[in-house]
């Protein structure tokens, strides 16, 4: 990096700071925040991260509906959430100032592209005066920079064709002015341009120019007065790279798959915002991935049962209406016990609903979305990095038991990121897969035979002597044969329930942290992990008897839940829906569990959970 000048300002240490950027969705905010994500990272930050879309697709530029935004929180100290306020924000246009500014702390920074408050601007806008002069900005530490201007300015020699491209490095412009301001290093940056368009040296060439005037803006203005910096965090020590939940996900099936010796199969229909998980499987076919992008949801996830019959590690994902239309052949994997992971990344509905925000609202379609008694395992990832992790043990449940399991993740988690730790390859424990062999001695084979786990045998198809019935039709016990008998259907209805309640054995119990009885549980579920936990921790230091379980295991339950609950005098349950952990908790263990529930595209803050807590203790 450069700067015009040798008279370094002040820099003031700081244990953590929250930064949005925000603009059209054509402006580059997600790829500004991305780039801050990474370069702090790097450098050692703890960091979490809150994307936030718009949900029309080609929305009018500079209108309120098309704000693109990304929000990070850099710290020195482990933390759980992107944070609650902002204490930077950078606006591209009046409507992003205006629809942003309610989350900005007092005090906070507010940097804004001047260039786009005229006329044109304020009536994209809907506002009838301008915010940088009505008084609007008043208890805001505010920035009008010529962000637009400086951009032309800057990049006017490397070649560019039009303004409008000219235009599209303003957001390398506004990156580089906030890694001046919390003192960040530019050459992580530089690398990812030259990466990325270094076969179009013009455009590179001009992203580099605003990237590096924006930085000198920063050193060499009046204006800014100090910058700020966030120390590395205390980690644990080990190899780090920043993923997202998509990525962890696509990542986890991949070793599932190695793990257990099976070939992974991805069988998917592009949804937002599980569309990413497609991408990123499709990009490792060097461990012998094999992904289809169906014409549809049910033909997606009927290919994957099709995979899973061949012996191949099977995985269908998709959203909540997309498991609506899997519904069906759902309970054909049901029926089959096959192993099959579904993912369901939950967004607001229903319907299409919101279709880029985030949501727990599908637990009950999870429990109970099928035709018929189909009960299914039911397990839901915490975070971004916990998404590895649930992964693996959604495909152990699979082929152990021999059923297909729904994993919960969340728009949230989907295309939040934080720092993940590499886990030791020799360390992650294998996963035990075996296909029976051909029946010998005039035996017969019984596909429906089970064994002390009441998982029935995997038989592939073509092995000699194993042939046998599938279908959706009920199955005759042991032999597989389709089978109208009434006591029979009881009998195999009573087989499937009871290996998936099995499964609270082999799963392990709920832990709690804080108190261990006292007058208040908060349990969760999901992506709410982090704010419960920071809530939960901030009003344990001020002296509340308060404790947090967070549940990974929702069908079944770990089998000491119901003892746990009952060691607090009051539960609460946080929840991103009108309180569907709520109903069931009251109904298995009959606890007048108290809701706080939230349907606003948006996750919890740290400050609702807070005051919620302390209102009950």
């Amino acid at each position: 990096m450069s700067a015009t000048s040798d008279v370094r300002k002040p820099v003031v240490t700081i244990d953590e700071a929250t930064i949005r950027f925000c603009g059209d969705s054509g402006d580059g905010m997600q790829l500004a925040g991305k780039q801050l994500t990474d370069t702090s990272a790097l450098f050692g930050n703890d960091v979490a991260t809150f994307p936030d879309f718009p949900a029309e697709i080609r929305a009018p530029r500079g209108t309120k509906a098309g704000v693109s935004g990304f929000q990070i929180h850099i710290a020195s100290r482990d933390i759980h959430t992107p944070g609650d306020e902002v204490d930077a924000l950078v606006a591209m246009n009046p409507a992003a100032l205006v629809t942003n500014l309610s989350d900005l702390v007092d005090r906070g920074v507010v940097i804004v592209d001047k260039d786009a408050f005229n006329k044109k601007g304020l009536a994209l806008a809907k506002l009838q005066t301008n915010p940088l002069d009505d008084g609007t900005l008043d208890g805001y530490t505010v920035f009008p920079v010529e962000i637009t201007k400086l951009t032309r300015l800057a990049v006017e020699d490397c070649g560019l064709s039009s303004m409008k491209e000219r235009d599209r490095c303003r957001n390398f412009y506004a990156m580089g002015l906030v890694y001046w301001l919390y003192d960040r290093s530019l050459d992580q940056t530089q690398r990812y341009i030259e990466e990325k368009f270094g076969k179009r040296p013009s455009v590179a060439d001009a992203n580099r120019n605003a990237l590096i005037a924006g930085y000198n803006y920063g050193e060499t203005t009046e204006a800014f007065i100090s910058q700020y910096h966030v120390p590395q965090a205390k980690l644990p020590a080990g190899t780090y790279r920043n993923i997202t939940g998509n990525e962890a996900l696509a990542w986890g099936a991949i070793a599932a798959a190695q793990l257990s010796g099976c070939e992974l199969f991805y069988g998917s229909y592009p949804i937002t915002p599980a569309s990413d998980i497609l991408h990123e499987v499709t990009k490792h076919k060097n461990f012998g991935v094999r992904t289809f992008q169906a014409e549809d949801e049910i033909a997606a996830v009927c290919a994957s049962i099709g995979a899973a019959f061949g012996g191949a590690m099977a995985m269908t994902g998709t959203s909540g209406p997309g498991i609506c239309l899997k519904g069906e052949a759902l309970g054909l994997a049901v029926i089959l016990e096959l192993p099959l992971v579904i993912i369901n990344v939950q967004r607001g509905g229903p319907s299409t609903g919101l279709p880029t925000k985030t949501e727990q609202s599908d637990l009950l379609q999870a429990m109970f979305g099928r035709n018929g008694e189909s009960p299914m395992p039911v397990i839901a990832a915490s975070g971004p990095a916990d998404c590895f992790d649930t992964m693996l043990e959604a495909w152990r449940i699979a082929v152990t038991y021999m059923t297909p399991v729904i994993l919960l993740s969340d728009g949230y988690i989907a295309s939040g990121a934080e720092p993940w730790r590499l886990p030791d390859v020799s360390e992650l424990k294998k996963i035990f897969v075996q296909h029976p062999e051909p029946p010998t001695n005039g035996q017969t084979f019984e596909p429906y035979a089970r064994d002390e786990r009441m998982a029935r045998p995997w038989a592939l198809p073509g092995t000699p002597g194993l042939m046998h019935r599938i279908g959706g039709l009920e199955k005759q016990d042991l032999t597989g044969d389709v089978c109208y008998d009434p006591d029979n259907h009881q009998h195999m209805t009573d087989l499937r329930a009871a290996k998936v309640a099995g499964i609270a054995d082999d799963i392990p119990p709920q832990e709690v942290e804080g108190v261990e009885q006292g007058e208040l549980l908060v349990l969760s579920w999901g992506g709410t992990k982090g704010a419960c936990k920071t809530a939960v921790l901030r009003v344990i230091d001020s002296g509340g008897s308060v404790a947090h379980a967070h549940l990974r295991y929702l069908n079944p339950f770990p089998a000491n839940l119901g003892e746990l609950l009952g060691r607090y005098e009051k539960v609460l349950i946080p929840e991103l829906n009108m309180g569907q952990l709520r109903m069931l908790i009251r109904n298995e263990f009959l606890v007048d569990a108290i809701g706080l529930n939230k349907v606003k595209g948006k996750p919890f803050a740290v400050s609702e959970l807070v005051a919620a807590i302390e209102e009950q203790i």
